[in-house]
């Protein structure tokens, strides 16, 4: 059984890790990748919510909650948080403080376990961000999206706000370690909302309709092609 003392001091130390990184990182970001935001009245102040978006760049996880005026949880691979000494320190302290969650992508269950941690977000009121798509699309293409992200917002009865980033995969690209001066562009749109128009369809029709229309909105706001297929597991 954990020590709820550990816990709470654990939650201290993330939110004011939180707190540090987004005084100090905003201004780095504004000054490599210029970021042009639009439609960010269409995020909630409060409430659960879901920020759904396409994937361009392991930065998008860094981008989306810089902009957004309130903390959002994204999920990273839990051997981001694993790492030993000093710089394993540094690491897990720089993820936890980004809002970050870890999910060990090699586990059976952890897709299972990935839906129930956004549930419990999402119950807590906060903002929950993630890529329908899976992975990073590394040909500019949108993918197909996948259904837990119809799955969480039925479920615990929140929007879905779609976003549409554009240039991310130049600011930093698959394989570079550190991200480059280019300007990047951050899209809101309208949020897409689990109502009664969904509760007399079969559950599985009813996740696919909200998921194609949630992808048709990044589709919009990102202007990739849709590749209208799934797109393959690679690299967070």
């Amino acid at each position: 059984m954990s020590d709820p003392s550990s816990d709470r001091t654990s939650g201290r130390t993330s939110e004011w890790m939180y707190r540090t990184l987004h005084t100090v990182v905003p201004p780095v970001l504004r000054t490599l990748g210029r970021p042009h935001v639009e439609g960010l009245h269409h995020v909630p102040a409060t409430g659960g919510v879901l920020l759904a978006s396409n994937h361009l760049s392991f930065v998008d996880s860094v981008v989306i909650p810089v902009v957004v005026p309130r903390q959002v949880a994204f999920l990273a691979k839990s051997d981001y948080f694993t790492g030993t000494g000093l710089r394993g320190a540094a690491q897990r302290a720089w993820f936890e403080g980004l809002g970050m969650l870890p999910v060990d992508r090699d586990d059976p269950r952890a897709a299972r376990g990935s839906l129930d941690t956004a549930l419990e977000v999402l119950a807590r009121g906060d903002a929950f961000g993630l890529y329908p798509e899976g992975s990073r699309s590394r040909d500019g293409r949108l993918y197909r999206g996948r259904t837990g992200v119809a799955h969480l917002a039925l479920t615990a009865g929140v929007p879905v706000v779609p976003v549409g980033l554009v240039g991310t995969d130049r600011l930093q690209p698959v394989g570079a370690r550190f991200p480059r001066p280019v300007r990047v562009t951050v899209r809101f749109g309208a949020p897409v909302l689990p109502g009664a128009r969904f509760e007399d369809m079969p559950a599985g029709r009813a996740r696919r309709q909200l998921t194609d229309e949630v992808m048709a909105a990044i589709a919009a706001l990102s202007g990739q092609p849709e590749a209208g297929v799934y797109n393959e597991r690679g690299p967070v």
